[in-house]
């Protein structure tokens, strides 16, 4: 693969919980991005088993372990610069002057994305526990050519 190509693994949202499906969906990434609501550190142990992990603390994220967790990150996937944070209504810089082509946050549990100013923002979703009636997704993105290739990816969520 040309050393400016890299695929991304998106998740938020897992709440505590990491599906098998999810972990399967990102296999094959060379950077996992974590956007916040963790709820487990071992989240982050399993994910570090697939791919080196950029992860940022959510607003569920309390407990001692999570004060690891910065608020926000950046991140480098070759020549691409990405800015992490939970939430992106508390955006607090300019992507565009600070020159960040990503922007990936969570907090929603809505999986989107939206491009503005040449800054791509993608929402995973959410992996975790199924809430309003929103599907469990995360999200993969290769950086290999432009328009990049995002993916999002719907898991299997068992109806009880």
């Amino acid at each position: 693969m040309p050393r400016n190509s890299y695929r991304l693994g998106l998740i938020s949202d897992t709440h505590g919980l990491l599906r098998r499906e999810a972990v399967e969906a990102l296999r094959g990434s060379e950077l996992i991005v974590h956007a916040g609501d963790v709820g487990n550190p071992k989240i982050l142990e399993e994910l570090r088993k697939l791919a080196p992990v950029v992860a940022v603390r959510g607003n569920v994220d309390t407990q001692e372990w999570a004060r690891t967790l910065p608020l926000t990150a950046v991140a480098e996937a070759g020549a691409v610069l990405i800015y992490v944070l939970h939430d992106v209504n508390a955006l607090d810089l300019n992507p565009v002057a600070a020159r960040f082509r990503l922007v990936v946050s969570g907090h929603s549990h809505k999986p989107g994305k939206i491009e503005r100013d040449g800054v791509l923002y993608v929402n995973p979703g959410s992996a975790g526990p199924r809430r309003f009636q929103l599907p469990a997704t995360v999200a993969r993105l290769n950086l290999a050519e432009e328009p990049w290739d995002l993916e999002f990816v719907e898991l299997e969520v068992s109806k009880k």
